[in-house]
């Protein structure tokens, strides 16, 4: 089964800095590794790079919003 974390625009899984390691090993969670997953594959699709940063920067917001929210309510 291909698996598409295994491809090459993610780091490729011979690639000891591959997307998924990363985001597994620092424990990033859903919206900071899909940012850092936009930022390593930036330029290796065949989609414009500004697609990717688009995209990276609205998760990055959400986990802004998010972490927002969680200190309003601990006040």
């Amino acid at each position: 089964m291909s698996n598409s974390a295994d491809r090459d625009y993610y780091g490729g899984k011979e690639n000891p800095y591959e997307a998924i390691k990363v985001i597994e090993a620092w424990e990033l969670g859903f919206n900071l590794g899909t940012v850092v997953k936009y930022i390593c594959r930036l330029g290796k699709k065949d989609s414009p790079p500004i697609e990717d940063l688009q995209k990276a920067a609205w998760y990055l917001n959400r986990e802004i919003e998010n972490r927002n929210q969680e200190e309003r309510v601990c006040e």
